[in-house]
């Protein structure tokens, strides 16, 4: 096939042109800054309130609690920074998961340097965290607790509302990375308890460059950038409006056509995982089966390395990963296949499809296709396999 089959939309999608369209304006005869006080800047400043309250609406708040960002790593980086900062009198513990996006990892990190203490809860082998690890390693020095939404490599869904319980009962403020989420599944951050919660646009066929941390009202967090008064005095710099905008329609696009665009990426996702298992030995999914997002299939396949697949799938003209887009100059096999409780061996052999509506069927026929030629290929490369091959045909 010389078409190019994209299967990596959990690194990046394709912005819509209908988004594109919506954003345009705003780069030309409407360039005004939101911060003047003039006429044609208050233009800019309507379409920025109009946009927040557009994106508020998805998540069930009010326009006042969303707060643009440079995207999902800067909102993740604010959420844990600023918050440790700010109730700091109350303690210095935060509670994280093994599963975690680097931009939650890096920044407990960098925290703990500072003097923080940082607890990591372990999840289970279908990558959903440990409820009762969670609550046990609440202390009274405890000012937050951040765990993911969904996983970004393995899909897995997590029991947000259960978290966000545990948090109201022990007076713990709640963080949730939903940059993989948002715009998948239907999140109401009232009904599920969340104090603040990150987002990128570019994961929902919006534009790369920006996101946004939704913070509650009534959380004392401090700015993260320092400068203006913009976002309300808690994010200097001026406001990306045409990115904003963009942003904005995105999410309309996106609330609108969940149900019937989930309902096809399920399809596409189920066929890929059954035709993968049953056609390919010695394979594993890895995330949960069902309770994972629509368009995420994450496969580990024994005896081969996934960067050797990976390029070769790319040479058929298929884009793919082994796991977060942020990592994939890294020879390390995933935290998150080892903090499932793979080995090394098995979690180095992994490769990440996430799936768009426009997928089809041939497509993944195609894919499937050279997946099951290339894995063999590999195979019988790979003394480890000849190996395991000779003991199965001595032990028949």
């Amino acid at each position: 096939m010389e078409k190019k089959i994209y299967l990596d939309n959990a690194a990046t999608t394709k912005t819509r042109p209908e988004v594109v369209e919506a954003m345009l304006p705003y780069f030309g005869e409407l360039y005004g800054n939101p911060s003047s006080v003039y006429e044609f800047s208050a233009l800019s400043k309507k379409a920025l309130d109009e946009s927040r309250a557009t994106i508020a609406s998805a998540l069930g708040c009010d326009g006042s609690e969303i707060y643009f960002t440079s995207g999902g790593t800067e909102a993740d980086n604010w959420a844990l920074i600023a918050t440790a900062e700010a109730y700091e009198q109350k303690g210095k513990h935060i509670i994280t998961s093994k599963i975690e996006h680097h931009a939650v990892l890096h920044t407990c990190e960098y925290l703990e340097k500072r003097g923080f203490e940082v607890t990591y809860i372990d999840v289970d082998e279908n990558g959903i965290v440990k409820l009762d690890q969670l609550e046990k390693a609440i202390r009274p020095t405890t000012t937050l607790i951040s765990i993911m939404f969904a996983n970004n490599e393995i899909g897995t869904i997590q029991p947000i509302k259960e978290i966000g319980e545990i948090a109201k009962k022990h007076n713990v403020l709640f963080h949730t990375d939903a940059v993989q989420a948002f715009g998948q599944l239907e999140i109401n951050v009232k009904d599920l308890g969340i104090d603040m919660l990150s987002a990128s646009a570019h994961k929902l066929n919006g534009p790369k460059g920006i996101g946004f941390l939704y913070i509650r009202k009534g959380v004392k967090i401090r700015s993260f950038i320092h400068g203006g008064a913009q976002e309300r005095g808690r994010r200097a710099g001026t406001e990306n409006v045409p990115y904003a905008v963009g942003f904005a329609k995105a999410v309309e696009i996106a609330v609108k056509t969940m149900k019937e665009r989930t309902e096809k990426e399920l399809q596409l996702r189920d066929y890929l995982i059954k035709r993968i298992l049953s056609e390919i030995p010695y394979t594993r999914l890895n995330g949960h089966r069902t309770k994972r997002l629509p368009n995420n299939a994450n496969f580990s396949f024994q005896f081969i390395e996934g960067e050797s697949l990976l390029i070769m799938l790319d040479m058929k003209n298929i884009c793919a990963s082994s796991g977060s887009a942020c990592t994939s100059g890294s020879l390390d096999p995933s935290h998150v296949l080892l903090a499932i409780g793979l080995p090394h061996e098995i979690a180095h052999g992994s490769l990440r499809l996430t799936l768009s509506h426009e997928n089809t069927f041939e497509e993944l026929d195609y894919t499937v296709e050279v997946i099951k030629e290339t894995v063999e290929k590999l195979r019988k490369m790979s003394p480890l396999y000849e190996d395991f091959v000779r003991s199965l045909n001595a032990n028949r």
